[in-house]
């Protein structure tokens, strides 16, 4: 085939591309979703740590060596069971002695005691100076009040006595032991902890931390639902308890603790394991609601098909519907929204259709139209046309 030809043949595919493309229209289509009774939710996520509601740290007041130990890891223990002991040889010293210098104090006493008798009589009688006489009833004074203090001493070896066998304070389960057999375990700066013993393990909670954005909404009372690692495919339920006001600033970020009730009958939440919480902000049960898209459609000249109109009314809030060829606005009133679905509180019946959204087929025919006028793009082989070039 010559050049010639070659360019006639273009330039005729080119003409029929453009004219075949001119004789189609741009159609639009109209998304349309029926108002419908729904649930509307809104909620804010967050992450916390799982715990007891009640933990007590079990130490000691005094100094000693660890003698026995009662209790492990997991041991479920009662109020005022033993649960440790300390090595008592120091401390029954310490009260012997405190106890040997009571009786002393007390001889003492009984000194004084009769000697202010005695010159008590004589200064009656004029015998002794008002001097002697004041110095041995200072004296006796002095002696009871050194009495007193021997016998608080004595009162408190006994009770450091005491605690060398410690004791749990509460009904729970041992979550943690920080001492062994043998240990020497000091007080002399803070309390030294031996145990840690949960109150009970089927009442737990978590302690979450919620962004500073997300605060404002959370209340106490609210629905939570949460998840763990541990058991991915259960989803526990809970509710808000507390909020609490102290702020916390980690890296420019501010948080806030938010308590969750944990119920744990199961006793599939362990302490310590991270829960990934959602908590219902805003729960509306079997409201009429739309998406709230079809708030912002809002319809124009350029986007009607032949022979469609449009009916327009004077309404802040409006939702549009297809009657026939007609784009119909109607107002309606709102309530609240989650951002997708809003509520629907009065214009609209449950089942009327609204438009969300419009589509055309313009990409399509443009398309086409720069396939068509695009004489080198690929084509089907004509048999016709084969036959012909065989012939010459």
């Amino acid at each position: 085939m010559s050049t010639n030809t070659f360019t006639k043949a273009a330039m005729l595919i080119l003409l029929t591309g453009i004219v075949s493309g001119c004789k189609k229209k741009i159609e639009f289509t109209y998304t349309e979703v029926e108002a419908a009774v729904q649930n509307i939710t809104t909620s804010v996520t967050a992450t916390g740590t799982i715990e007891p509601v009640t933990s007590v740290d079990v130490g000691t007041q005094v100094s000693g060596i660890v003698s026995k130990l009662y209790v492990d890891y997991n041991s479920v223990v009662k109020a005022g069971q033993v649960i440790a002991e300390l090595d008592r040889t120091n401390l029954m010293s310490e009260l012997s002695s405190a106890q040997a210098n009571l009786k002393s104090s007390q001889s003492e006493l009984d000194y004084q005691k009769t000697n202010y008798e005695r010159f008590k009589t004589l200064y009656d009688k004029g015998l002794i100076s008002a001097n002697d006489y004041e110095q041995a009833r200072l004296s006796y004074i002095k002696a009871q009040q050194d009495v007193t203090n021997k016998r608080e001493s004595v009162k408190k070896a006994q009770t450091n006595l005491g605690y060398a066998t410690i004791t749990s304070p509460i009904d729970g389960v041992v979550l943690k032991k920080e001492v062994e057999e043998g240990q020497t375990v000091a007080s002399s700066f803070n309390t030294p902890t031996l145990f840690t013993i949960a109150q009970d393990l089927t009442d737990m909670r978590v302690i979450a931390d919620v962004d500073e954005a997300d605060i404002g909404e959370v209340k106490e009372g609210q629905r939570v639902s949460f998840t763990v690692d541990a058991f991915p495919n259960d989803t526990f339920q809970g509710a808000v308890t507390q909020v609490r006001q102290q702020p916390t600033t980690e890296s420019n970020v501010v948080t806030y603790e938010v308590v969750i009730s944990a119920p744990n009958q199961d006793l599939k939440l362990k302490p310590g394991l991270t829960a990934n919480v959602n908590i219902y902000t805003l729960e509306m049960e079997g409201v009429l609601a739309i998406p709230s898209k079809a708030l912002r459609f809002k319809p124009s000249e350029a986007m009607l098909n032949d022979g469609e109109t449009i009916t327009d009314i004077e309404s802040r809030l409006k939702v549009w519907t297809k009657e026939g060829p007609n784009l119909k606005a109607i107002a309606v009133q709102t309530g609240v929204t989650n951002g997708t679905l809003v509520q629907v509180t009065g214009g609209l019946q449950a089942g009327t259709k609204v438009i969300t959204d419009v589509q055309s087929n313009a990409e399509e025919m443009e398309g086409e139209q720069q396939q068509n006028s695009n004489p080198f793009m690929p084509r089907p082989r004509n048999r016709n046309n084969n036959n012909d070039k065989k012939k010459n």
